[in-house]
């Protein structure tokens, strides 16, 4: 896929967006693109990476056998999952993944390119997962959690990051009459085609009715404001967050929230075969570098040392 240079990310994104079928979701596809230059690396978001990762560290359990992250992109959290024996990196971007496989290898890592929608592993065979930056690209918030604590076995620990509407930039403007929709109404507002911001309320639902409990949440990136970062120092910024995250007042434009999974499912912690077919969930058999579903004869490939869910054979 060509690159070319981009505005805004709202702008790539529309571009990479693609619908998988006629009922599904449409999914934000960020094959080809250069998001981590474009976004991450020399753009200025080091105080965001910075108390992103000091929030995580926190809320994370101390130790655990089998983590996914959901949405891994290039890996830039990566480096903060070494209290778990194995770590599975998803993402629907081959070539994201491609990267983050060079730059950490395959010790302890596994590399899955697969629709979030359709996760292809049996139940209940993770003990953590995050998912960050992730959820305001999801048009159907239920089925994707509903997915997600399908693989997680019971007591275990999903970290969720979200974008909060009701955040005080979004207030004031509407206050000011400069928006036309209210930060207080509990529905998602689409502000760009396929980004989301979400009500706490309603995430606090949408977990519970998915099976999970809310154990924590904290506001994170208060001071996410272009003049701030361009004026002061980034550990400034980074310990004034840590005491705004302490006064529990949850109008930041980021949201980090540590939940369990409840109920009963499955405990397959102890298998290494993981995966299933995502489209019937049914075991795989793998024979070299192909992996075949027995109910419906879908065959997906190991390419490049990532499993491909994506494009079945």
């Amino acid at each position: 896929m060509p690159h070319r240079r981009l505005k805004s990310v709202g702008e790539w994104i529309t571009w990479g967006k693609r619908m998988t079928d006629s009922q599904q979701p449409k999914i934000c596809d960020y094959e080809g693109s250069n998001y981590r230059t474009d976004f991450w690396e020399g753009r200025g978001r080091n105080y965001e990476d910075r108390v992103e990762r000091d929030v995580l560290k926190r809320i994370l359990p101390k130790a655990g056998r089998r983590l996914v992250v959901l949405g891994a992109g290039f890996g830039r959290m990566v480096n903060e999952f070494q209290m778990f024996d194995e770590v599975v990196l998803l993402d629907y971007s081959f070539s994201q993944l491609q990267y983050a496989r060079e730059q950490h290898g395959d010790d302890g890592f596994l590399y899955v390119a697969a629709d979030a929608y359709k996760l292809p592993f049996k139940a209940g065979v993770f003990d953590g997962a995050t998912m960050i930056r992730v959820l305001h690209h999801m048009a159907d918030v239920q089925a994707v959690l509903s997915g997600v604590r399908r693989v997680m076995a019971p007591g275990s620990t999903f970290i969720l990051e979200y974008a909060n509407k009701r955040n005080l930039k979004a207030m004031l403007r509407y206050a000011l009459k400069r928006q036309a929709w209210s930060p207080y109404t509990q529905e998602p507002v689409e502000f760009v085609e396929l980004n989301f911001d979400f009500h706490p309320q309603f995430i606090d639902a949408q977990l519970n009715n998915a099976g999970f409990t809310m154990n924590q949440q904290i506001p994170v990136s208060f001071l996410r404001l272009g003049l701030l970062k361009k004026t002061l120092p980034t550990s400034l910024l980074v310990n004034t967050d840590r005491f705004l995250q302490r006064t529990g007042l949850i109008y930041s434009p980021s949201i980090f929230t540590q939940n369990f999974a409840v109920g009963h499912t499955e405990d397959n912690l102890a298998t290494e075969d993981i995966f299933a077919c995502p489209q019937t969930g049914e075991p795989l058999t793998r024979e070299g570098d192909t992996l075949t579903c027995a109910d419906s004869s879908v065959q997906y490939a190991i390419r490049d040392g990532i499993y491909d869910f994506k494009t079945p054979l």
